[in-house]
């Protein structure tokens, strides 16, 4: 018998969210595993509303998009700090854009700047888990689903161009804000599918953590006959199998009933 039913014994996973975000943890209700628990914690988005942000600025979304970043960087130690206080095994971050950014070395320079704070906690981050995600598929082109304005998309092609993928199109829904992004209709996210598809595409991946596709997307991949990784399902499976946890999961797509 158990001596205690409230502290997870395979797996800690804290869960790093904007402010703003209602899709990461949408996604992860199915995955709540026998010894597994994951623990959100939010960080601040001061930057919300980037329409408006551009009217009243003058700015292009492009600039107010860059901003919004910029102020979110400042938020997300002491969000880091507070989950870390309940002795997670794991970190996930669930935010996509940021991981992107400035390609792989930008990714690279993002990514350390976490674990200087985290020490040798695991990590997982949407370009990284992306990444191994289609590595597991051994995709060779790819085409990307954002619901970034276009600097967004260009970032978000040039990190997947320098790992050696080549990159069929970017489809980008340029959202006005951060909660915009959870709105997006399912006609929307099929049109941008249908978009974004071509026969020589070898997967398609979804950024953006508070754009859920988790309904959608495993009876689509079927259809199509490719994989269609939704970047919350890329970090759910990275997080698990880096704390160890390789038991595969029907009825969410390929990724976590294959690999």
């Amino acid at each position: 018998m158990k001596n205690n039913y409230q502290i997870a014994t395979r797996a800690r996973i804290g869960v790093i969210i904007p402010s703003t975000n209602t899709g990461v943890e949408y996604d992860l209700r199915p995955f709540n595993l026998e010894g597994v628990s994951w623990h959100a914690s939010r960080f601040w988005i001061e930057l919300a509303n980037w329409a408006e942000e551009s009217d009243s600025s003058g700015d292009d979304e492009n600039v107010v998009f860059e901003r919004f970043l910029d102020t979110m960087r400042a938020e997300i130690p002491n969000s880091i700090r507070d989950v870390m206080s309940a002795n997670i095994t794991h970190l996930m971050l669930g935010m996509s854009a940021e991981t992107f950014w400035g390609g792989e070395r930008g990714s690279r320079e993002f990514e350390q700047q976490i674990k200087d704070q985290i020490g040798d906690l695991g990590l997982t981050t949407g370009a990284v888990a992306s990444h191994e995600a289609l590595q597991a598929f051994r995709a060779k082109t790819i085409a990307v689903i954002t619901p970034y304005p276009k600097v967004g998309d260009d970032n978000v092609e040039l990190f997947f161009s320098e790992q050696g993928y080549q990159v069929h199109k970017v489809v980008g829904l340029n959202c006005t804000s951060a909660t915009a992004i959870a709105e997006i209709t399912t006609n929307e996210v099929m049109h941008a599918v249908q978009q974004a598809d071509a026969d020589h595409v070898d997967a398609i991946v979804q950024c953006g953590t508070n754009l859920s596709t988790l309904d959608i997307f495993p009876e689509l991949e079927q259809k199509m006959g490719k994989p269609l990784i939704p970047i919350n399902i890329a970090n759910t499976w990275h997080a698990l199998r880096a704390s160890g946890i390789k038991q595969t999961i029907s009825g969410y797509g390929r990724l976590l009933e294959e690999f």
